[in-house]
């Protein structure tokens, strides 16, 4: 084999090397930027690419999956001159791999300076009773505002978590005394309302209770003067038939009206719960000849379903006293 022989095959494998260094291969989740004579040109993406050999070469090789940036723990001193020590999380993703690579220098420590200070601006606008009740606010209030200032970049900031805000011991203490005394008079003042309330229903019952026992004798009275407007027109009524009867000459049922009116007044006596001892101005005899006279007038009036004739009645003697109203003459 000539030197010739040897100079070619030596040139083929130079050519084919030099061939193979324009192969590039890119994995998942990563962008390579391409620079010819230093200059960006393109951005290839995940896969096998072809570059020019010699003329191009690889520049930045970004990492375009979302990352997580640790922002340490800092000082931060809040509106009403409180200080305390607050870290958060951030996380973030290239959308724009040359702007990345050529717009900031050293991207992980732009972005960790930047969280940083948006962290003391955002927390040092705020009261310190604002600070610690609010995270969601100042999450969203950091979000925004990084996201903005990294947009330049080519970057994407998906989300900023205040992880842990942490205020002096004495100051701690002082917020817990403070909580004590809030609860205790929110207990005071619910105790307080409770007891009015009771009142209030208590008031409302006695109300109601009135009410309806006023009612209730209301009622009763209707009742009772309903009765004794029955009653009179009863008495009324019998008072009547008797006048008819007197005004016909029916001495029977003056007899008769009489002596029911003198039984009762008998009753009513005899039934008084504060007599003990009743002294009548009349003998005993009377009233059972008054009660004959009663029996013997109904068997005339009612004997056999009809009136029955008047009949004169054997006299009969009497051993006891004169003879009383109800008797016939």
């Amino acid at each position: 084999m000539g030197g010739l022989d040897i100079a070619v095959i030596a040139f083929v494998v130079f050519v084919f090397l030099v061939l193979l260094t324009g192969v590039k291969t890119v994995p998942q989740g990563y962008r390579y930027t391409v620079e010819r004579f230093g200059r960006y040109v393109r951005t290839i993406e995940p896969g096998l690419n072809i570059i020019i050999p010699v003329f191009d070469r690889i520049g930045a090789k970004m990492n375009v999956m979302e990352q997580v940036l640790d922002v340490p723990t800092q000082e931060v001193i809040t509106k009403d001159n409180a200080s305390v020590s607050a870290d958060a999380v951030a996380f973030y993703q290239v959308l724009n791999a040359a702007q990345a690579a050529y717009q900031v220098a050293n991207l992980e420590n732009a972005l960790l300076n930047l969280t940083m200070t948006n962290i003391r601006s955002v927390m040092g606008s705020m009261d310190l009773d604002e600070l610690l009740s609010n995270r969601d606010t100042i999450n969203d209030r950091l979000l925004r505002v990084v996201d903005e200032a990294a947009n330049p970049w080519g970057i994407k900031i998906t989300r900023v978590e205040i992880k842990d805000i942490a205020p002096p011991t004495d100051l701690v203490e002082a917020m817990a005394r403070q909580m004590k005394a809030e609860r205790e008079k929110r207990a005071q003042v619910l105790e307080a309302e409770g007891a009015r309330n009771a009142q209030i229903l208590r008031a409302e019952g006695a109300k109601q209770s009135a009410i309806l026992e006023a009612e209730g004798q209301r009622e009763a009275a209707y009742r009772e003067a309903e009765a004794r407007e029955r009653l009179a027109e009863a008495e009324a009524k019998a008072t009547r038939m008797v006048s008819e009867a007197i005004a016909a000459g029916d001495v029977r049922a003056i007899n008769y009206f009489v002596a029911q009116k003198y039984t009762e007044a008998l009753a009513s006596i005899g039934t008084a719960n504060n007599q003990k001892i009743v002294l009548m101005p009349m003998e005993a005899a009377s009233l059972i000849g008054s009660l004959g006279g009663i029996g013997a007038i109904a068997r005339e009036v009612f004997a056999d379903g009809h009136p029955a004739a008047a009949r004169p009645r054997a006299s009969t003697p009497r051993t006891g006293p004169a003879p009383g109203p109800l008797d016939t003459p």
